[in-house]
């Protein structure tokens, strides 16, 4: 039995490897690869179990695609497997995001600290935004309040930008809808809550104990693993929610990159494989590049760590309970209010990214065409990048050559 457990372990975590490696265009395609090769191919979880644990990821913070992939391990395996699983997933583009950084800031120390090769993707990735705005918008906002909600929360991030005021609004977007509970379907069968508070108090504990370090010894990569980790425990909404955070934290709030490095790391970032909360890598090496090629790998690993695991232990504390809390009426109305808060953030990403660039009208051109190919052309995503990457280059060879 042992035996066979092992061989069961060691082919779960190739297929987590193969979905890390290829896995490209977003939460959509990872969630149909999942089923094509977890669900149909090896039979790990039934479809209909799938469903349903995507979509308790979807509404618990955190990086919903890891979350997926280490509930799943944590069902065939238990807690080891799906560290191990958590930890296959998030390597390839980790370690991808690193490198991006070291190029990133190789090309400036050899170009007077420029990013001309980046002329274009940057205002791509602001198409990326808008696409994916319009995405998540369709998806969460169903109801007038939830609209103007989103506007409201629009709004007060476009001109109070600090991140601790994105958690306060969370909360109250969350508290407004609970009042329609009553539009909410009644479930008649309840069952008793039975919760282990095991890994909550980890989460909890790992939270405290960081921002303390962090902020009575102000050692950078404790500082940055906080940074993070306090970012992965307050998102909702998957990977582009994540970006006016990080913007706004450490562009506007820390100035440890520009508005230009972030901007091209995010546009970079849409053409690789895995998990799209491997920005923070980036952000993270870029952040120590004071202290060289062993401080950027620190902070990229750092990053990583603080972003990827209070997801993870908050979907091995919820996943226990969900089965009676969603048939709570407030619970689920609530979600609505949280949601709408979190569109609201993608609409003041689009603005405060777009606000530092050169207001010209060959952006605006780029900007408008990266999200008309992106909506109605079947150019697979991470083409488009490259495409852009590569325009950049020879423009930036032929500024060189004059």
């Amino acid at each position: 039995m042992t035996t066979i457990r092992k061989v069961r372990y060691y082919i779960y975590l190739k297929d987590v490897l193969i979905l890390s490696l290829t896995a490209f265009g977003g939460p959509q395609v990872f969630l149909a690869m999942v089923i094509d090769i977890m669900v149909k191919k090896r039979r790990y979880i039934t479809e209909k179990d799938l469903l349903e644990l995507n979509a308790l990821c979807l509404v618990l913070p955190g990086p919903t695609s890891t979350q997926t992939v280490s509930a799943i391990g944590f069902r065939v395996g238990g807690p080891n497997l799906a560290y191990l699983s958590l930890l296959v997933w998030i390597l390839p583009g980790t370690l991808l995001m690193i490198s991006t950084a070291f190029l990133i800031e190789y090309l400036q120390s050899h170009t007077k600290g420029e990013l001309s090769f980046a002329k274009f993707i940057q205002p791509m990735a602001i198409g990326y935004i808008i696409y994916a705005s319009q995405i998540t918008i369709k998806k969460m906002i169903h109801s007038v309040e939830a609209a103007i909600l989103m506007m409201i929360s629009a709004f007060i991030a476009f001109f109070y930008n600090s991140p601790f005021i994105f958690p306060i609004m969370l909360v109250i977007g969350g508290l407004i809808t609970t009042h329609n509970y009553n539009k909410q379907p009644v479930i008649e069968e309840k069952s008793e809550i039975k919760i282990s508070w095991d890994n909550f108090i980890v989460w909890a504990t790992v939270l405290i104990v960081a921002a303390v370090l962090g902020h009575y010894t102000r050692i950078l990569p404790i500082r940055l693993f906080e940074n993070f980790y306090r970012n992965g425990s307050l998102i909702f909404g998957g990977g582009q929610v994540l970006v006016p955070y990080l913007y706004t934290e450490f562009v506007e709030f820390k100035n440890y990159l520009s508005s230009e490095e972030f901007l091209t790391g995010y546009a970079i970032s849409q053409s690789i494989p895995g998990p799209t909360f491997s920005i923070s890598s980036y952000i993270g090496a870029l952040s120590m590049r004071e202290w060289g090629a062993a401080g950027m790998i620190t902070g990229g690993l750092v990053a990583a760590a603080g972003i990827f695991l209070p997801g993870t232990f908050l979907i091995f504390f919820v996943i226990r309970f969900w089965d009676g809390l969603k048939k709570y009426r407030p619970v689920r109305a609530a979600l609505e209010g949280i949601n709408a808060v979190s569109c609201g953030m993608l609409i003041a990403a689009a603005y405060l990214l777009f606000e530092p660039m050169e207001n010209n009208f060959i952006n605006i051109i780029i900007i408008i065409g990266t999200y008309i190919l992106l909506r109605y052309s079947k150019i697979p995503s991470p083409l488009i990048i490259v495409l852009g990457v590569g325009i950049g280059l020879i423009y930036q060879w032929i500024l060189n050559s004059i």
